[in-house]
C-alpha cells in the first residue's frame, strides 16, 4: 500500500501565473529548465545528476508537455496556443523557455518528442536495488491539452492521418506535415471532479473524465550512450499505464549507482491503447516519494525477472513490454506468475490457473515502438497478503 493517501487534483485556475502558487509537497522542488532537462532522450550511467536525495526524500518536479513545442507545431506554443484562444499569460514559462533555446536542436532533431527531467540521485541506490516512486500529488499547471496524431505513427498508419479528410472538430487542427492536433479544455464541477471536453462539432461535445498521471518514470540505464524516449523497457522509461496515478507506487530495478530517476510526458487522461499517438497532453506538477527496496523485499516484488512492477490500493500490476505485442503479452503473463509464486507461494500452475479466471490483462499502449501489456491482480483477493513492504 502507499504510504501517503493522494489529494485530489486541484485546478489551475486559469488566471495569470496560477501554476507559480501551486502547492510544492515535496522536500525539493525541481523545475524543468535547459539545465535540468533533456528533450528527446533518456538519462544513462555516465549522466550528471541535476539533485542528489536521501532514500525515502520526497521530489516535487514541473514537468513540461512536449504537445505545443514541437517543430511540426512551430516551436512557439504562445503562437501555437493562441490559435486555439489561450492567452500567453496561461502557456507555462519552462514550456517557452525551453522552445526558444538550443535544446534539441541538433540537425537530425532529437530522438524522441518527450521533455524529460533529472537524473534525480538517491543516495546509496546500486544496482540490485529496486527504486520504489510513488505518486503522491499531481496538480494541473494549465486548464488544456492536446491530443494528437503523427503520419507513419500510432495503432492506424498509413491510414490515419488522412490529409484530405475534412475536419469538423472546430478544435482539431492540421498542422505542419499533416499532423493532427486536437485541443480539449478541463471542464470542473462543484464536487471537485474534472472532465476534457472535445469539441466535434460547434455545439457538440464528447466530455471524459480526467485522471492525469506521468507517462515516463525510470531510472538510468547501464548502456553509456544516451537511450530514446520513445521506447520503454526494463529501465521503465515511456510506460504509460494509466494506473500509475495517485497513490501508485512503481518499482524500477537500479541499473546504475544513485538510480538516475527522471519523468516527462505529463497526461491528463489516456485510455488504454493510446491509438492515436498520444493521450491528452498537458504540463503537471508531481510530488514523488523516492524510496530503496533492497535483498529479499525486492525479490518478493519482481521474483527473479528483475521488471518494473507496479501497485496501487486495489491491484498489484505486473508489466510486459516487447516490439510484438502477443509478445509482450507472454512477458506479462510470465511477470504475473513471478510474482504471484514469489509472494503468494502459489505453484504456477495454480498461479496460472488464477490468473485466466480472475486477472485483467490490458493494452497500455501500441503507440511506442516497445508496446505494452499490463495485468491487474486485485489484492482482495488474497486476504491477509498485505502490501509489498
Amino acid at each position: 500500500m502507499p504510504r501517503s493517501a493522494a489529494p485530489a487534483v486541484p485546478a489551475s485556475s486559469g488566471t495569470p501565473h496560477a501554476p507559480d502558487r501551486l502547492p510544492v509537497d515535496g522536500r525539493h522542488h525541481l523545475r524543468t529548465t535547459v539545465e535540468t532537462a533533456r528533450w528527446g532522450e533518456l538519462p544513462h550511467a555516465g549522466s550528471a545528476a541535476v539533485l542528489a536525495v536521501d532514500d525515502g526524500d520526497t521530489v516535487t518536479l514541473d514537468l513540461v508537455s512536449h504537445e505545443g513545442i514541437l517543430p511540426d507545431q512551430g516551436r512557439d506554443p504562445v503562437a501555437f496556443f493562441a490559435d486555439y484562444g489561450v492567452p500567453e499569460h496561461d502557456v507555462p514559462t519552462d514550456a517557452r523557455e525551453i522552445a526558444a533555446s538550443g535544446l534539441g536542436r541538433q540537425a537530425d532533431g532529437p530522438p524522441g518528442p518527450h521533455i524529460v527531467t533529472g537524473p534525480v540521485a538517491v543516495r546509496g541506490a546500486r544496482p540490485g536495488d529496486l527504486l520504489r516512486v510513488e505518486t503522491l500529488s499531481l496538480y494541473r499547471r494549465t486548464h488544456y491539452g492536446i491530443v494528437s496524431n503523427r503520419h507513419a505513427r500510432g495503432a492506424l498508419p498509413g491510414e490515419l492521418p488522412d490529409d484530405s479528410a475534412e475536419l469538423t472538430g472546430p478544435d482539431t487542427r492540421r498542422h505542419r506535415n499533416g499532423t493532427i492536433c486536437a485541443f480539449c479544455t478541463v471542464e470542473r464541477q462543484p464536487d471537485g471532479a474534472e472532465f476534457g471536453l472535445l469539441r466535434y462539432a460547434p455545439s457538440r461535445q464528447a466530455r471524459f473524465p480526467l485522471n492525469p498521471f506521468v507517462g515516463i518514470m525510470g531510472v538510468a540505464s547501464a548502456d553509456e550512450p544516451p537511450v530514446n524516449s520513445i521506447p520503454p523497457g526494463r529501465h521503465g522509461g515511456n510506460l504509460d499505464v494509466k494506473h500509475l496515478a495517485c497513490g501508485s507506487s512503481l518499482y524500477l530495478p537500479v541499473q546504475a549507482e544513485g538510480a538516475g530517476f527522471y519523468a516527462g510526458d505529463p497526461h491528463f487522461a489516456q485510455g488504454n491503447g493510446e491509438v492515436a499517438l498520444t493521450a491528452l497532453e498537458a504540463p503537471l506538477r508531481a510530488t514523488v516519494r523516492l524510496s530503496l527496496v533492497r535483498g529479499e523485499a525486492a525479490r518478493r516484488v519482481t521474483g527473479l525477472l528483475g521488471e518494473p512492477f507496479a501497485e496501487t490500493a486495489e491491484h498489484w500490476i505486473a508489466l510486459g513490454l516487447d516490439e510484438n505485442l502477443g509478445e509482450a503479452m507472454r512477458h506479462c503473463v510470465r511477470s504475473a506468475l513471478a510474482f504471484l509464486t514469489t509472494r503468494t507461494g502459489m505453484d504456477r500452475s495454480t498461479a496460472y490457473a488464477y490468473l485466466s479466471a480472475a486477472a485483467d490483462f490490458e493494452v497500455s499502449q501500441v503507440v511506442d515502438g516497445v508496446k505494452g501489456v499490463h495485468a491487474l491482480i486485485r489484492k482482495a483477493d488474497f486476504p491477509g497478503t498485505g502490501g509489498l513492504r
